[in-house]
């Protein structure tokens, strides 16, 4: 899977770190709902560095299609909820 965190680029992830991404996704929706920002904050931050962590940078020049598309680690609460689709940012 090919995903793009907005101004960084795109990172190819494997299926097998689909699993651990979405419970991370579910954290960040959960303080989202909450309106809590301080853990909205942590929980972006979370899974922007597990993504980064777990997935292989694409050169720059990759002209690949992204399947997903992430919100940048600087995004606001009201930026990612206009994101987030009905399974979340990151879909199972």
């Amino acid at each position: 899977m090919i995903v793009r965190i907005m101004g960084e680029g795109q990172i190819e992830i494997s299926p097998e770190d689909i699993a651990v991404l979405n419970e991370l996704d579910s954290e960040l929706e959960s303080a989202i709902e909450a309106g809590d920002e301080q853990q909205f904050r942590v929980r972006l931050h979370a899974l922007l560095d597990k993504v980064r962590h777990v997935g292989k940078s694409l050169p720059d020049d990759s002209l690949e299609p992204s399947e997903l598309i992430l919100p940048p680690a600087d995004a606001s609460i009201d930026e990612v909820r206009e994101m987030l689709g009905d399974q979340g940012l990151i879909p199972g």
